[in-house]
Parts: structure tokens; C-alpha cells; sequence
């Protein structure tokens, strides 16, 4: 059994902790109303975006379409760009993440492909390297960047474009969180190069006459779609990481609050009992006088 001042020293710390914790679940809660902000503005650019290429890719001939639209005309090597955060405290995020990367990969050596992988961010790396020693191609560090943005979001579109007409590559797809609250952030797997045809929609299919022209056009649109799903998965990555922090760091601090309040019950047990057996102690004492 613990002596009193063991138990006292516990209380200690764990009061110590839940106030480390209180003060992270704070400031997450504080950059989660930005990050989510910037993350929902941001949708509506990608979906008009691809409206617009859904006009284009419609008149476009398979023999004109741009690379990034049409493909190599291989679908044997595959790269998985999965985006991970930097830090941890942020709940079962970055597990769920690499756990929906390893499914697609497996799915994908399945049916016979080869499969690589680009990866953003560092909790994403170990876990990957554990399984697939040889099967990380790039990684773009993200950690000496406070709040990645579109410049970064830049460089890896770069990349990975300079990657596909290197013939690196056949297919990439992307693997990022999808914030929808605090509570829910669910990991999506989108093909990412070649980039998908929209589906042609009333709107998209309007009667528009395009200068120079449409091959032109794409040329253009093609790798600015690209960085603007790289970019929409680090706003993304952002408001999905300060979700699941502020709600991992909330049921830190409820579970030290549970964890004091039982030590100290405990503890004032322990006292009450020191203390009867010194009071038995002196009265046995007394009446052997």
C-alpha cells in the first residue's frame, strides 16, 4: 500500500499534468476556430474549379488532352501521397491516417501494382517504414513551418508533377483527413494525378467559347487543380489536427480530474486510518498505566 506522502506527491503531479493538458486543450480550441475557417473557405474555390475543368476535359479529344489529364497509358506503378501531421497529442488522427494508407497500399499489391509513397509531414513516417522499408519515395518536411500554406502546397504540386513526366509514377492518389467537427475527422483516399475527370454537370456544360482554347486552357488549369487539392489537404490536415487535439486533450483533463479524485479518497482513507491507530495506540497506552 502507498504510503501518505507517496499518494500526496501523485496528486501532485497528476495536478500538474491536468493543467498542462487544460492549457493545450485552450489553445487548440483557439486555432481550431481559424484553421476550420480557413479550411471551409476553401472549398467552394476547388468545387467551382472543377466545374470549370469538367466544361473543358468535355470538349477536349482524347488525343488533344494534356498529360495530367489523360495519363501515361500505364496503371502499373501507383504513389500514395499521404499527408500527416508534425506534432502528436491530437488523439487517433495520424493512426487512422497511416491505417487508411496501408489498406489502399495492400489493395493495390493485390491486384499486382507497385506501389510507393510521398509523404507530408512527420508522424507519418515511422509507421510507414516499419512495413514498407524500401517503399518511401520523397518526404516534404513540414516542420519547420508554423502553418503550411500555399507556398508549400506549391512546391509538393511541383513535385510531384516533375515526378509523373519523370515517368516516377502512374497513378498518385491522395490520402488526407476530412474535418467535418472536433469529433470527426475521417481519412479520404482521392486520385490526385491524372487528374480525375469531373463529372459535366447543367452549369459546367453551359455553351462557352473559350480563347485560346481549350488544350490551352488545361494546360493552365491542370497543375493549379493540383496545388489546390494539395493545398485544400493541408487546411484540411490543420482543422482536423486542433479538432483532435483539443478533443484528445479534454478527455485528458476529465480523466485526471477522475484519477485525482480518486488518489485523494484514497489518501484521506489512508490518513483517517494513521490517524485511528494512533489514537488506539494511545489509549491502550493509557489504560496499561
Amino acid at each position: 500500500m502507498a504510503s501518505l506522502k507517496e499518494l500526496k506527491d501523485r496528486i501532485g503531479s497528476v495536478k500538474s499534468t491536468q493543467k498542462i493538458t487544460k492549457a493545450k486543450q485552450m489553445v487548440a480550441a483557439a486555432k481550431l476556430r481559424r484553421a476550420q475557417a480557413a479550411a471551409e473557405a476553401a472549398r467552394p474555390y476547388a468545387e467551382r474549379l472543377s466545374a470549370v475543368m469538367a466544361s473543358l476535359a468535355s470538349k477536349v479529344s482524347g488525343d488533344g488532352a494534356p498529360r495530367l489529364l489523360a495519363g501515361n497509358g500505364k496503371n502499373q506503378r501507383h504513389m500514395l501521397v499521404l499527408v500527416n501531421t508534425d506534432k502528436g497529442l491530437c488523439g487517433g488522427l495520424n493512426s487512422n491516417l497511416v491505417k487508411e494508407a496501408k489498406i489502399q497500399a495492400k489493395k493495390l499489391i493485390a491486384q499486382g501494382k507497385d506501389v510507393s509513397f510521398y509523404l507530408v509531414g512527420k508522424k507519418g513516417r515511422a509507421p510507414i517504414k516499419r512495413e514498407y522499408p524500401n517503399g518511401i519515395a520523397k518526404h516534404f518536411d513540414t516542420s519547420n513551418v508554423r502553418t503550411p500554406g500555399f507556398e508549400e502546397a506549391d512546391a509538393i504540386a511541383a513535385e510531384l508533377v516533375e515526378m509523373f513526366d519523370a515517368d516516377a509514377f502512374d497513378v498518385a492518389h491522395l490520402i488526407r483527413p476530412d474535418f467535418q467537427s472536433a469529433l470527426v475527422q475521417n481519412p479520404t483516399t482521392t486520385q490526385l494525378i491524372p487528374v480525375p475527370s469531373p463529372e459535366v454537370t447543367e452549369d459546367s456544360d453551359a455553351v462557352v467559347e473559350y480563347e485560346p482554347g481549350e488544350e490551352e486552357i488545361l494546360e493552365e488549369l491542370l497543375p493549379r487543380y493540383v496545388k489546390t487539392q494539395i493545398f485544400g489537404a493541408l487546411l484540411e490536415r490543420e482543422a482536423s489536427e486542433q479538432g483532435a487535439s483539443m478533443t484528445a486533450m479534454d478527455n485528458a483533463t476529465r480523466n485526471a480530474g477522475d484519477l485525482i479524485n480518486s488518489l485523494t479518497i484514497q489518501y484521506n482513507r489512508s490518513r483517517q486510518a494513521a490517524i485511528t491507530t494512533e489514537l488506539i495506540e494511545i489509549i491502550a497506552g493509557a489504560e496499561a498505566l
